[in-house]
């Protein structure tokens, strides 16, 4: 099992020189620590056929995959994130999953991301080639982005046995079998997540998929002001018609849906301290809005006080 640990950088550049390991081993990000002095960090990775582990174990910090870390031709993968210690909260796909020690969720590296970290906390990721994710879960934009509680249906017992699996690899374990027995695994994975969402309503595959490339192309475009349901349908080259009918299955109006992201990537920046010397309304119009009062209007509509009172209450 390869492995990387932190303690083996210079401190002075410790920071920049992990984020370089981590976008050269996994995926290119901007992984930002809370606390740069402090910051310390591992990754093991191993490999079982198709399927790539790796344990990465870290103090507090920021993992962010934009729209310039994804390119053109670049493989996609798909991960599977399990919560082994400590606590995270991933923001993908419109969706804020925040996980405790046995949830799981799953992430598509074609489409930005933010995972949060919490200290001393441990994520085994099981990266997986859009192909053979599909062989086995034939709609995983469906489910990228949502918590699988620990507690619901399989879920705990599929943690339990990746954990194992994990700690076996790092042991040197290897076998003419590592193919077939992983195949099993993404199988039982697969059922998990069937398990785990089967009270919601059936949707086809097509249908899943057009929303998938709907939400996919909104949160590329997220910061952009002529962002607009009729700039949707243009970009995804679909009527106006159809293109509300494909997402009104989600529940949610479309112009609702980039209302809800923009807000919710305002109030993230708000309440980061490193965004503390900025305005307002630069944060706002960093996110699409062209207007402060009606972002302060659609701000206090959305969380119940004003963009001032909630910067002010997240410094308390």
């Amino acid at each position: 099992m390869e492995s990387f640990s932190s303690d083996l950088l210079p401190v002075a550049t410790r920071a920049t020189d992990w984020n370089h390991i981590y976008s050269r081993q996994l995926n290119h990000v901007d992984f930002t620590p809370a606390d740069r002095h402090a910051f310390a960090a591992r990754l093991g990775m191993g490999r079982l056929g198709p399927v790539q582990f790796v344990r990465m174990s870290t103090n507090r910090s920021n993992i962010e995959r934009t729209p310039r870390h994804i390119r053109a031709g670049t493989p996609r993968l798909y991960s599977y994130l399990l919560q082994v210690r400590g606590s995270s909260v991933l923001n993908h796909w419109g969706h804020e999953a925040h996980l405790e020690a046995g949830d799981f969720v799953l992430c598509d590296s074609a489409v930005p991301h933010r995972f949060t970290i919490d200290d001393a906390s441990t994520v085994i990721m099981l990266r997986v080639d859009a192909q053979t994710m599909r062989e086995h879960l034939p709609a995983p934009e469906q489910y990228c982005g949502r918590r699988l509680r620990s507690d619901v249906g399989l879920t705990g017992a599929m943690s339990a046995m990746v954990e194992k699996l994990d700690a076996q690899l790092e042991g040197g374990f290897s076998s003419t079998y590592d193919a077939r027995f992983a195949r099993h695994l993404l199988e039982m994975l697969s059922m998990t997540y069937a398990i785990g969402f089967e009270a919601e309503p059936s949707i086809s595959a097509i249908v899943r998929g057009r929303q998938a490339d709907i939400i996919r192309y909104i949160e590329e475009n997220l910061r952009d002001p002529e962002l607009s349901p009729a700039q949707v349908a243009r970009g995804l080259r679909m009527s106006p018609r159809y293109l509300r009918t494909v997402f009104s299955r989600s529940g949610e109006k479309l112009s609702a849906y980039i209302m809800r992201r923009r807000l919710e990537e305002c109030a993230r920046q708000i309440r980061n301290p490193s965004w503390h010397g900025h305005t307002l309304t630069e944060i706002a119009f960093g996110w699409g809005f062209n207007s402060s009062a009606h972002f302060t209007r659609a701000f206090r509509e959305h969380f119940g006080v004003t963009p001032r009172g909630y910067r002010r209450s997240a410094s308390n």
